[in-house]
């Protein structure tokens, strides 16, 4: 598959929810022939193409020309979740004759972007069966409305407390029962829901903008444009008997929030599944040890492009523009996992790739997020560098991104994990 910014927007737009980005990435696999395998099952020891799914996190690899089972990995990683507003436990509210949905913010979500936008709700439904249903609802039945500026303490700045200011409409008094109606549309009874995992999402469709098409306009291109952008360099990638490294892909869920989950990178899902490739090749653990010991990783994560309105926010010698290649992100506290060895290696992938590399610092007066390059590198003990692709408006319900950096980005991790 060729990554293209339309390409992107169709993936984002098909995917609201962690859970439909697993299942969008999973559908692209089967049509590139990799097959899926149950973590509950035992794994076939023939080479090929094969995925697993726990949960919002996934993990693919090429083993179709595997022949050492100590071959090295080349791995890029990514994360499925973005900031949102999440549907609390017991959702129904009513205040001042409105019905309301109560939800809380997921991450760090940039609270004001969700104000004023038609929501349709995405996720997870847990049945009593012990089955879990998908549900999604592209329709606007949810509006977190803003304050009227007239009625604003601070015509210049309303402060949004996310315990009070962030519930949504959902009906004036007539409306059914929330949770009824969302299991119902998700084709279950009702009463044969013990759990969910619910969350909104902007409806809006994602967009290539601009005068000359030079930008892509979209929710969730953190980190969904790394996702996809993994997603066609593993299908680029394809390994042949000569292969020196055994591509990966690895999307984790959690990422916003920590990482701390059953399925986040701090846990045990990454080292499992390498360890299980390994041991049905005809592996042992020191062949598992051998490998990680010569595997790279990339964490791709989206970067800071310089804002126009705000370039006092930047450090002043590592200015980003969008459309000019991906970025290598580097932090000396280790908020990114990237040094020396790690970067160089990246650089060499972008020359094979044939596109620009921006080195990005942040400024040392400012916190500086990070990813799931640290966690992982410090889970598997495999050398890893933090990369990406530059955006304004990172963690807003609405993003953007250049339009010919989606190709770059791709090229340069499909580089990355079948190097020459």
């Amino acid at each position: 598959m060729a990554a293209t910014a339309t390409g992107l927007c169709e993936f984002i737009d098909a995917s609201p929810s962690p859970f439909h980005t697993c299942l969008t990435v999973a559908e692209r696999l089967r049509a590139a022939g990799y097959t899926e395998l149950a973590e509950t099952d035992r794994w076939p020891g023939d080479p090929g193409r094969y995925f697993t799914v726990r949960a919002g996190s996934l993990m693919a690899w090429d083993a179709a020309g595997a022949t050492d089972p100590a071959a090295p990995f080349r791995i890029v990683g990514a994360h499925t979740d973005s900031p949102n507003l999440r549907v609390k436990q017991h959702p129904a509210r009513e205040v001042a004759g409105w019905q309301l949905v109560a939800l809380a913010p997921y991450g760090g979500a940039w609270l004001n972007s969700w104000l004023d936008r038609d929501l349709g709700v995405s996720g997870r439904l847990s049945l009593r069966d012990g089955t879990h249903h998908l549900v999604r609802i592209d329709e606007p039945i949810l509006r977190v409305p803003q304050l009227a500026i007239h009625l604003a303490d601070d015509r210049a700045a309303v402060k949004l407390d996310p315990q009070r200011h962030v519930n949504a409409v959902w009906g004036d008094g007539r409306s059914p029962d929330f949770l009824g109606y969302v299991a119902e549309r998700a084709g279950v009874e009702p009463r044969d829901v013990l759990g969910f995992d619910l969350m909104t999402h902007d409806l809006a469709p994602s967009a290539v903008t601009g005068l000359g098409r030079d930008f892509v306009s979209a929710p969730r291109l953190d980190n969904q444009a790394s996702c996809y952008a993994g997603l066609a360099a593993l299908v680029a990638a394809a390994t042949t008997t000569r292969s020196r490294y055994l591509p990966v892909l690895v999307l984790f869920d959690h990422e916003e929030v920590g990482s701390t989950s059953d399925h986040g990178a701090g846990s045990d899902l990454l080292l499992t599944v390498l360890e299980r490739i390994t041991l049905a090749a005809g592996g042992d653990r020191e062949d598992l040890l051998r490998r990680l010991a010569g595997s790279t990783l990339a964490s791709a994560d989206m970067a800071h492009a310089t804002h126009p309105n705000y370039p006092d926010r930047h450090e002043p010698a590592h200015q980003i523009a969008v459309n000019a290649g991906p970025v290598l992100k580097v932090q000396p506290n280790l908020r990114y996992a990237t040094d020396g060895r790690t970067a160089a290696t990246f650089a060499q992938a972008c020359d094979q790739a044939g596109v620009a590399l921006q080195r990005y610092e942040h400024r040392a007066d400012l916190p500086c997020g990070s990813t799931i390059g640290p966690m992982s590198a410090a889970r598997t003990g495999i050398p890893t560098v933090d990369v990406g692709a530059p955006q304004l408006a990172m963690h807003s319900a609405r993003e953007l991104m250049g339009a010919r950096d989606v190709a770059a980005y791709a090229a340069a991790l499909a580089a990355f994990l079948a190097p020459d």
